[in-house]
């Protein structure tokens, strides 16, 4: 019998290796175009700004701040290893630098939910594969 394949873990290349090294050091990067007249940030990480198109964009270090932008409490998901961590709450936020990112968040229950409340980046390492992942929670909490 196969194993099933985890939907939690991202295929990690060349490319993304940055930012799932600096990840797993406690640091958010994303990526920024260096075009003359655009300099936007962007996430999810790409070789070319998708505003302008140019491909001289490089890593940046974000400064973890962000607001809630929506979420949904997911109550069902069949894909491993997803259903024994129900509920959890996806989410969508805006990074303090510009880009939107799907995330998690986590140490707040759906009831103190609001749209455009500030958050801060943590990190979740993904069991029985090294991999840590940014997660958003409520700022002031956790640790």
């Amino acid at each position: 019998m196969t194993r099933p394949t985890r939907a939690d873990v991202p295929e990690i290349d060349d490319f993304t290796r940055p930012y799932w090294d600096a990840a797993a050091e406690g640091r958010l990067l994303i990526r920024r175009c260096r075009a003359p007249g655009c300099g936007r940030a962007h996430h999810y990480p790409r070789e070319f700004c998708p505003y302008c198109w140019s491909a001289d964009a490089g890593w940046e270090e974000a400064g973890g701040g962000a607001t809630l932008y929506t979420w949904s409490v997911v109550h069902r998901n069949d894909l491993p290893p997803f259903g024994s961590r129900l509920p959890y709450t996806a989410a969508v936020v805006d990074l303090d630098e510009g880009p939107r990112m799907t995330t998690e968040m986590i140490d707040c229950p759906e009831g103190e939910l609001r749209i455009g409340m500030r958050l801060r980046v943590a990190y979740r390492r993904l069991p029985d594969t090294g991999v840590v992942v940014p997660v958003f929670r409520p700022e002031g909490a956790g640790g």
